[in-house]
């Protein structure tokens, strides 16, 4: 079992192009560590790097305590598969499999009771004398995770395994995987776009967008205690509500948030309260998940959003609602483009994103390289409230409806998008 430690890991390539920007990640010994994130946002050159297939620009890359900057991929006891299989269309299933234990030389004794084993595990034992060719994309995938396996690595890369998969195989394989990863204690590092695989696979999840590291920490870290807006927003299942507030103190009295038409009020003995306040005449991000909104009669007091049904989308298991509520809605602040990086390895400039957690000891510091993105310059979307209502519609699409809003689930920016309370311990 392996370690594996990126220490400032940056890669540029020709022409300026900022990749990857000053990673610093660890994944611990048996470890199933997600890299998650958008198409482009830099999570498998990350991976390729690691496997030594790119080479690094800067920064210090560590397996199992050893520098490895300049170790060549077959010496860095490293198994990874790709998004297509990538199989030998010549050999058989079980040709495939024990490709790498022939070019080890293994007992062929061995050999053969290592391929038959892991085949039963996957559940391709009976296709072991058939070609690729023969086998659907669930069956060749197996295959290709078979032949990884097989020589009993230090450390898996697993580069979107299933993302050429339906739905149920997905669900099937992203099973197998899990028990599999975890029952032979291997170091695993698993790349995917898909925030449901992240979340029931991983021990801990690191977020990316454009480079840069938004945020870490086990699926219920990220999910229930963002670190950025981006994150909130990556994670949500249906489309954040993201709201521009101005925070008002009126007399001292209770924290306001006033989102013009509507205001909701957080007093003094919420935990958040003095982070918040701090903000005091200044525009901030409130996001609210659409299961954070609760429809409920016109005279129910209390927090409250209100406004007209402009549409209403089944989904099968539940409907969503789109409330015209007249709050200014805006985008989800990102850091600047990297494109626009220096060609020495820096990142021109680019600003640093807040992390809080590592799973080293002790919190990163914030860094502010330069000045942050302004709330709401990303795409912008119509100033709709999303209110999930269940597997019954409370409303008809034209009518008024009011929704009650938990406090307590309200996660607060800043026009950056960092988290402005304090993180939960």
């Amino acid at each position: 079992m392996s370690t594996v430690v990126l220490d400032n890991v940056t890669k540029v390539y020709p022409g300026g192009y900022l990749a990857v920007d000053r990673m610093n990640l660890r994944a611990a010994e048996g470890e199933l560590l997600v890299l998650l994130g958008p198409s482009g946002c830099g999570k498998s050159t990350l991976l390729r790097m690691i496997a030594g297939l790119e080479e690094i620009t800067a920064g210090d890359l560590w397996l199992g305590g050893k520098l490895a900057n300049h170790l060549a991929p077959r010496d860095r006891d490293v198994a990874m598969v790709f998004q297509n299989g990538a199989l030998y269309p010549h050999r058989t299933v079980r040709g495939n499999i024990s490709f790498p234990l022939e070019i080890a030389k293994t007992d062929p004794a061995t050999v053969k009771e290592r391929v038959v084993e892991l085949s039963r595990a996957l559940h391709i034992d009976e296709t072991l004398d058939r070609r690729p060719s023969t086998l659907s994309g669930g069956q060749r995938q197996r295959v290709a995770m078979g032949r990884a396996i097989v020589r009993r690595p230090s450390l898996f890369l697993m580069d979107e395994p299933l993302s050429n998969l339906d739905a149920g195989m997905r669900t099937e394989l992203r099973m197998e995987i899990s028990s599999l990863v975890r029952s032979l204690g291997v170091t695993t590092i698993y790349v995917t776009h898909d925030q449901v695989e992240a979340l029931t696979l991983a021990d801990h999840i690191a977020i990316m967008n454009r480079g840069v590291l938004q945020d870490l920490g086990t699926p219920g870290q990220v999910y229930n205690d963002p670190a950025t807006a981006f994150t909130a927003a990556f994670l949500s299942s249906q489309q954040l509500n993201l709201l521009a507030a101005h925070v008002r103190t009126p007399q001292n009295q209770y924290i306001l948030l006033d989102f013009g038409p509507h205001q909701i009020t957080m007093q003094w003995t919420d935990p958040r309260a003095y982070a918040v306040s701090r903000h005091a005449g200044t525009q901030i991000i409130v996001g609210i998940r659409p299961d954070a909104l609760v429809a409920v009669p016109e005279n129910t007091e209390g927090p409250s959003f209100f406004g007209r049904v402009r549409t209403l989308e089944y989904h099968g298991h539940e409907w969503l609602a789109y409330l015209e509520s007249g709050i200014p809605a805006v985008g989800v602040p990102e850091p600047p483009d990297p494109r626009h990086a220096n060609g020495d390895g820096q990142s021109g400039g680019r600003s640093r994103s807040v992390m809080r957690r590592l799973l080293s000891n002790g919190p990163q510091e914030e860094q502010e390289d330069a000045p942050a993105t302004p709330a709401g310059s990303g795409t912008h979307r119509r100033a709709d409230l999303i209110v999930r209502l269940g597997s019954r519609p409370v409303w008809r699409a034209g009518e008024h409806g009011r929704v009650a809003v938990d406090v307590s689930r309200l996660m607060l920016f800043t026009q950056s998008g960092a988290r402005i309370d304090p993180p939960r311990r």
